[in-house]
């Protein structure tokens, strides 16, 4: 049997694939993105995604986020199912919080006035009632009645907005909350009647005073600085997104920062022995960061535990392109070391990463090794229109996207890999341009067929989603059984957007060979600002990218900024603490997988 004929053979026995044996995920993870009704009257129409909270509570996880008119659930963090509640705040829920509290689901929304608080114990159903209609105010908050006339002016904003609710073993709640360029991140002990059996007249009622309890400090953090990389050192930069894990003993108070609109967008935390402080700032800051790849951002979000014991930590990523809020969601691995030194995980975070369906060991990777095989490929188009070329397809930026002239079926795209690597995942990731959509229909679902080819010539499907019923603006697939491809086509069925449009069609797998050499020659110099260094080190021939990687330990380089090899091998990394020695390292990557660790080299704190 000839090569030819045996590729063909093997292709043809391959099954389409099958939601059930998912076992991987990719960022952005992929739910179905709400469209945004905000900017309708401008419009301004894009899906959005951002300030999610992932909450277990019996057997699955709930993950709520800001203005989706609903909520998601799921029994494995991979497939997630839509929940549309029979009680929703009018203006719909901002970075809400969430808490389990005997046996039953709370649920705040932002807000700069009273609210209401809900509650559930049957959320996978959609079913939620009053806990109380209203909280209380704020004490020494401003206040503003509904029609924006002020009531009473105090020392504190308006809030709380960007609320993050806690509850201590010794059964206190507390409400951590904040969101300004001026204002700290507050904190109060909340009694919330949880013994109470009065139904939806509860009062409820701050027990202390709310308590200022961190600040931004730019002058001395440099991922606390504004704008992309951080060039932006002159205009006030936002803290927001409180979030509180209780860990070892120890209070870890988590915040968002610079700001939502740029890839710096990241995790900081302090840490205390009491839920009220005094909190001291962590020197491995930013705890969760990921400036660089396809997926950037990772700021305001949950951390949370799977149901082996395995601990997450989910952020927003930016896009930004029909509005500054243009959004999406990540997930990544994240935990504690014994010395109480929080990590998230954020290598390769926009590859595929395994599910764990067992606790982890230390040190124990969800990487699952599997490479971009799509980066700068040659993609034909059907059609496209003249300032949206197939070429966008393939350059790993959620900026730039495909257009085609009409959004008809039929319409298509091949990728040419230029080889057979062994193909395992296929990420598909709309775009919306000038989409004229702004709320949920019937119509507004993600319909197309992967298929893939060895020469060209002869075709086999690999996923078929022509009968899908939900949308899927960041379709992950896996595919059922690992095929050596040359080709991947995009046939197009349907979308609800009014153009059909896609950033990238990602592609994963491996390429056979070796993998690349260790970089050379890295060099890593502290600058006169101390918050900055510049890292630089020889290229690797045949690499697709570098990972730049750092921390405080050789053993603990948690942070990483992925960098493509078109781009300079000399890089000005801007976010660093000063008076705090750092340990700096590179490693390469292409389509065959990861090269060792270079040289570590020391960034002392001068």
């Amino acid at each position: 049997m000839s090569h030819r004929t045996l590729c063909l053979t093997l292709l043809m026995a391959l099954p389409v694939i099958a939601r059930a044996t998912q076992h991987t995920y990719a960022n952005p993870i992929d739910i179905d993105y709400r469209y945004n009704w905000e900017v309708m009257n401008d419009g301004v129409s894009f899906r959005t995604g951002a300030d999610p909270t992932i909450v277990r509570y019996g057997d699955a996880y709930y993950l709520f986020q800001t203005l989706a008119d609903g909520y998601w659930v799921s029994k494995d963090l991979l497939h997630w199912d839509f929940v549309s509640p029979d009680h929703w705040p009018f203006d719909g829920n901002v970075a809400p919080a969430t808490l389990v509290a005997d046996g039953k689901l709370f649920l705040m929304q932002s807000a700069f006035a009273p609210k209401p608080l809900m509650v559930s114990t049957e959320p996978a159903h959609g079913k939620w009632s009053f806990w109380t209609h209203q909280l209380p105010p704020v004490p020494g908050a401003t206040r503003y009645d509904p029609a924006g006339n002020l009531e009473v002016r105090g020392p504190l904003p308006p809030g709380p907005w960007d609320p993050g609710l806690f509850r201590d073993d010794d059964g206190k709640v507390y409400l951590y909350w904040g969101s300004s360029d001026k204002y700290p991140l507050y904190g109060a002990q909340l009694d919330m009647r949880l013994d109470s059996s009065e139904g939806e007249g509860k009062r409820l009622a701050f027990v202390t005073q709310p308590l200022a309890l961190l600040h931004l400090d730019p002058a001395n953090h440099g991922w606390e600085r504004f704008g992309p990389d951080h060039t932006m050192g002159d205009k006030p930069a936002y803290i927001e997104g409180s979030w509180m894990n209780k860990h070892g003993g120890r209070y870890y108070l988590q915040y968002g920062a610079p700001g939502t609109e740029y890839n710096v967008y990241g995790t900081g935390v302090y840490v205390a022995t009491s839920p009220m402080g005094p909190f001291a700032y962590a020197p491995y800051n930013p705890v969760g960061y990921k400036p660089g790849g396809f997926a950037t951002g990772a700021g305001h979000g949950s951390t949370f535990d799977d149901a082996y014991g395995n601990t997450w930590n989910t952020g927003t990523t930016w896009l930004g392109v029909n509005q500054t809020f243009e959004r999406r969601i990540v997930m990544y691995p994240a935990g504690w070391h014994d010395d109480g030194e929080m990590w998230v995980d954020t290598r390769f975070g926009d590859f595929p990463h395994r599910m764990p369906d067992r606790a982890l060991s230390d040190g124990e990777t969800t990487f699952t090794g599997w490479m971009l095989l799509s980066y700068r490929k040659k993609a034909t188009a059907s059609s496209a229109l003249p300032e949206h070329a197939a070429s966008a397809l393939t350059d790993e930026n959620p900026r730039t996207f495909w257009v085609a002239k009409e959004n008809r079926a039929g319409e298509n795209v091949t990728l040419d890999l230029q080889g057979t690597p062994t193909v395992r995942a296929i990420q598909v990731n709309y775009a919306d341009y000038r989409s004229d959509r702004y709320g949920d229909a019937p119509d507004i679902v993600t319909q197309f067929v992967l298929e893939g080819s060895a020469d060209g010539k002869h075709w086999v499907t690999l996923a078929d989603l022509s009968s899908s019923d939900r949308d899927r603006p960041n379709a992950y697939l896996e595919l059922d059984h690992p095929a050596r491809l040359r080709y991947i086509r995009y046939v197009h069925k349907h979308v609800g957007a009014k153009h059909l449009a896609i950033s990238d069609i990602r592609v994963f797998g491996n390429a056979d060979g070796p993998v690349p050499q260790a970089p050379r020659d890295v060099s890593a110099t502290r600058g006169a600002d101390t918050r900055e260094a510049t890292i630089a080190w020889k290229a690797v021939p045949g690499a697709v990218g570098y990972n730049l990687r750092w921390g405080l330990a050789a053993d603990r380089l948690h942070s990483t900024y992925q960098r493509f090899a078109d781009q300079p091998t000399s890089f000005t990394l801007r976010s660093l603490n000063r008076g705090v020695r750092y340990v700096v390292a590179v490693e390469a990557f292409d389509e065959h997988g990861v090269s060792e660790l270079s040289q570590t080299v020391e960034l002392p704190p001068r």
